[in-house]
């Protein structure tokens, strides 16, 4: 909801376009012999004819309705032609609808900024196209009206027995002395029937409209006078049309907020709120909540459309309802392989055909446990960083249940991992992608677009979206397990650099592995070496800038040792703090001093060179220095020099015969 009051704009010009049972008239498109006839579209299954998902408005006529099942609507209306609704993966596969109502979105987005709200509704802010007619041809200077305008519901207009009413409205429309917000509408009112001709010529589909000053007044609009036709909310006739709107209809009050204004304060209709001040609202729901409801009693609303044609995100769900409530997990992994079966083929198309990504996967579920007092408590959302392809979105989506299911039955319930389960049933499961963006234009190719971080989702520390307000550590538990599959990589045995371990677009199973830089460096001998990011002595930062300029090529000799056997004992753990603070020590004392005896010679030599190994992870008297060749001449300074002060050791070593001086000789052994 608006944190303040919006600000709001009288001048625009917005239209909510609804299509007319449109699943319907897909179906009447696919098969002309239904128009006119009443028809429903059903869901799949047989129990009591199936569901009905639409209703033509002939067969409303009958007494049908969309909460009927199949056999209900016969005994209503025998008559009545059901439509079964197409099938995939044990569930109703909508694509045939979406593609329809794309075809219109295409239509309708060329008069304006368009936003596409479902598969069959759309929002248009046609301002600047009414100003342009408005300057140019103006309604008033119109000779010919068309008749599909003048058919238009203006609310507020005056009527009286005997009048013509497409008359009255283009009294209206083409009014000299009206203000200038209203001759903005009347543009609206010119551009929008033309629109929902140029609809049905194309798609055969009819549509209707609302066409108001905002959002919320349009969208109340367009459901009025249907099918076919369009309804104006001038300014003036706001409080006519919000006075006796039942407050249940409002957009954003039909669940907790609009019963607690029914039983708290009385209020049934949304002219109801008018008695309240803003600050009585804001003492019952907060000042954010109690300034919105103040706004919208008085038609009030700065949502402004959004300039997006395509879905911001991809769902795939489906109800188990009754006796078909899932009770196993290997019902549930069985039926979630399905969904996302689904929402990766709509993921893989709309990378495809509109180059946008999605980067979280977001599992929904509704759920009751049967022996337990609290059968209300709601199924936890999760969510974790999407990967494309079927297999590991099959996986996560699992991953993501169980945690949900943890968290869902308590520290007490028992535990997810029998295939059948008697405390719990699933009524519902979807999962769903978000955060869709688009690619960048000007990208060179898809794969390079993975490597930007901007893409990435902000994670926690165990790889979870962050900003998931339904997080939960048992969700950060399930993506964890991800992530260590996520990690692995293998590298071709020619590569050169840091290799990126990226999605695979022809075979969409491999799917994507959020492998960056600092975690994988490629080697010759086709070995994939993990490089600690978080070194904290200078040894390993040295490490670090090593790998990182190597320029790996293949061995000019066969005969002779690769440089990779100087690292394959590393050890990519990081020396502790203490350690590291113990190494320094043994540096600094030693500069200070200046004999030593031969008994503490050998002690201290020996210390310092097993802390040695234990930094570098690799015995430096193995080392065979003939394999330095191969390197760049700067990366062969650095490890002469780094070896240098051990074979200073190694010559006090072989030079000690008892009576050798050293500088540890004045002091004691070190204790580990």
């Amino acid at each position: 909801m608006p944190v303040a009051r919006p600000e709001t704009s009288d001048a625009r010009v917005i239209a909510h376009v609804d299509m007319d049972c449109f699943y319907v008239q897909v179906e009447q498109r696919k098969q002309p012999e239904l128009r006119g006839l009443p028809t429903a579209v059903v869901q799949y299954n047989e129990w009591q004819g199936g569901g009905l998902i639409a209703v033509s408005y002939e067969a409303r006529k009958c007494g049908v309705k969309r909460s009927m099942r199949g056999d209900e609507a016969k005994a209503a209306c025998p008559q009545i032609q059901l439509v079964q609704v197409p099938v995939a993966r044990g569930k109703a596969d909508l694509n045939l609808y979406r593609g329809a109502g794309s075809e219109v979105v295409s239509i309708l987005a060329k008069s304006g900024k368009c936003e596409r709200a479902s598969i069959d509704e759309v929002y248009l802010d046609l301002t600047d196209a009414a100003e342009s007619m408005l300057a140019d041809a103006p309604p008033e200077s119109l000779e010919l009206i068309d008749e599909e305008v003048l058919k238009s519901h203006i609310l507020g207009m005056s009527r009286e027995d005997g009048d013509d009413f497409k008359e009255n409205v283009r009294d209206w429309i083409c009014r000299k002395d009206a203000d200038r917000r209203d001759k903005l509408l009347s543009c609206g009112i010119i551009i929008v029937a033309e629109l929902r001709k140029q609809v049905l010529k194309e798609t055969e589909f009819t549509c209707s409209a609302g066409i108001a000053h905002n959002k919320m007044l349009a969208k109340l609009a367009s459901g009025m006078n249907k099918p076919a036709q369009q309804t104006v909310v001038p300014y003036s006739a706001v409080q006519e049309l919000l006075s006796s709107l039942p407050i249940k209809k409002m957009k954003q009050l039909g669940g907790k907020l609009g019963t607690s204004l029914q039983t708290d304060l009385g209020i049934d209709t949304v002219g109801d709120l008018l008695q309240y001040s803003e600050t009585k609202l804001q003492e019952h729901y907060g000042i954010n909540t109690g300034t919105w409801l103040w706004n919208i009693a008085r038609g009030i609303s700065g949502e402004e459309v959004q300039g997006r044609l395509l879905p911001k995100s991809h769902g795939s769900g489906k109800t188990f309802p009754g006796p078909r409530a899932l009770k196993s997990l290997s019902t549930v992994q069985h039926w979630l392989n399905q969904l996302s079966e689904e929402l990766s083929e709509r993921l893989s198309s709309d990378l495809e055909q509109n180059k946008r990504i999605a980067s979280t996967l977001t599992l929904h579920a509704s759920a009751f446990k049967s022996r337990d007092s609290d059968s209300h408590k709601k199924f936890p959302s999760k969510s974790c960083p999407l990967r494309y392809g079927v297999t590991k979105i099959q996986e996560d989506a699992f991953n993501l249940f169980q945690a949900a299911l943890r968290e869902y039955m308590g520290p007490f319930g028992s535990k997810p991992q029998g295939n059948k389960q008697e405390t719990w049933r699933i009524t519902g499961l979807s999962v769903s992608a978000s955060k869709i963006v688009d690619i960048p234009s000007g990208t060179s190719s898809i794969m390079r677009y993975f490597q930007s971080e901007s893409t990435v989702p902000s994670r926690s520390a165990d790889g979870c979206v962050q900003d998931h307000v339904a997080m939960t550590p048992s969700a950060s538990e399930g993506c964890s397990e991800q992530r260590s599959t996520e990690t692995q990589a293998a590298m071709p045995e020619e590569d050169t650099g840091v290799t990126y371990t990226l999605p695979n677009f022809e075979n969409p199973d491999k799917g994507i592995d959020p492998v960056s830089e600092k975690d994988v460096v490629s080697c010759p001998s086709n070995e994939a070496t993990h490089v600690s990011t978080q070194s904290e002595s200078n040894k390993g930062t040295q490490t670090n800038r090593i790998w990182r300029k190597m320029n790996y090529s293949k061995e000019k000799n066969r005969g002779m040792p690769s440089i990779v056997d100087i690292f394959k004992n590393y050890n990519a753990t990081p020396p502790s703090k203490q350690e590291t603070q113990e190494d320094s020590t043994v540096s600094s004392t030693s500069k200070r001093a200046k004999f030593s005896g031969s008994s503490h010679n050998s002690q201290v030599n020996q210390e310092v060179e097993e802390r040695r190994e234990t930094d570098w992870g690799y015995k430096t008297d193995e080392i065979d220095q003939s394999v330095f060749d191969e390197l760049p001449v700067e990366i062969q300074r650095e490890l002469r020099s780094f070896l240098r002060p051990n074979k200073q050791f190694n010559a006090g070593k072989s030079k000690g015969d008892g009576s050798t001086s050293s500088i540890a000789h004045y002091f004691p052994p070190l204790n580990r």
